[in-house]
């Protein structure tokens, strides 16, 4: 098995239009979104090795935020996630897969957990 480096963004919380309760509200559905990219890692990692030799996180976190279309109506959270998937591969050819992690946080019921996990790897 080869090296591979997983970085990983957990439990952003966003609001996007999305599913029957956006549909039933008109409002967006609050979603607790983690992503996880894996990529080849560098040979070594130095004390200084430059920032460029990764990924910026910060671009994870963009992707489920303000990376999401405003006012666009995602019918199924799988297309949220499938977009979050896309605008990182676009981003960044290192990537070589992404997990996308989004649970429904206006549905559940106590400590209950909806949601889904949508895996891709680059075409």
């Amino acid at each position: 098995m080869k090296d591979s480096l997983i970085l990983r963004v957990a439990d952003i919380e966003t609001d996007v239009l999305t599913g029957i309760y956006s549909e039933e509200t008109g409002k967006p559905q609050p979603l607790r979104i983690t992503i996880e990219a894996r990529m080849s890692p560098q040979p070594a990692y130095e004390p200084d090795t430059t920032l460029d030799a990764s990924k910026n996180y910060m671009d994870l976190r963009h992707a489920a935020t303000e990376g999401l279309p405003e006012g666009v109506h995602f019918k199924l959270i799988e297309a949220v996630g499938d977009h979050i998937c896309e605008t990182l591969f676009l981003q960044d050819e290192r990537i070589e897969a992404i997990s996308v992690t989004i649970v429904k946080l206006a549905i559940g019921i106590g400590s209950e957990k909806i949601g889904i996990t949508l895996h891709r790897e680059r075409p």
